[in-house]
């Protein structure tokens, strides 16, 4: 599986942006997909998660009534919308990917996910 993530970019404190992971090679009949993200100085965390099946998704409580996670089942890609923008948003997000329905709290887990895909910068000027 490849992923290809797409849509960073410089924005102001308050404005929106919109992340794509695009998926190709191999499927599955079932699997995870979720956006991590490192800023500088700071380990990886989870961001947010959705099942490609069903579509449950889960988010940190950080970017909870922010960020919406989607997917589109024919394009095979998945999105990130980030509105309200902080500052504090800002760092390196990678997309993620694992064969298998992970129940909620195993979608926090970096250490699960099989696939991953190159980063994008996402800069929120204040």
């Amino acid at each position: 599986v490849q992923l290809q993530a797409s849509g960073g970019g410089l924005v102001q404190a308050g404005g929106s942006l919109r992340l794509s992971c695009a998926a190709s090679g191999r499927t599955f009949s079932s699997y995870t997909m979720s956006w991590f993200r490192q800023a500088p100085g700071k380990e990886r965390e989870f961001v947010a998660a959705v099942r490609w099946s069903g579509g449950t998704t889960s988010y940190a409580d950080s970017v909870k009534g922010r960020f919406t996670i989607s997917r589109d089942k024919v394009r095979n890609t998945m999105y990130l919308q980030m509105n309200s923008l902080k500052p504090e948003d800002t760092a390196v997000y990678y997309c993620a990917a694992v064969a298998a329905n992970l129940i909620l709290s195993a979608m926090r887990d970096e250490h699960l996910y099989d696939y991953w895909g190159q980063e994008t910068q996402v800069t929120v000027s204040s």
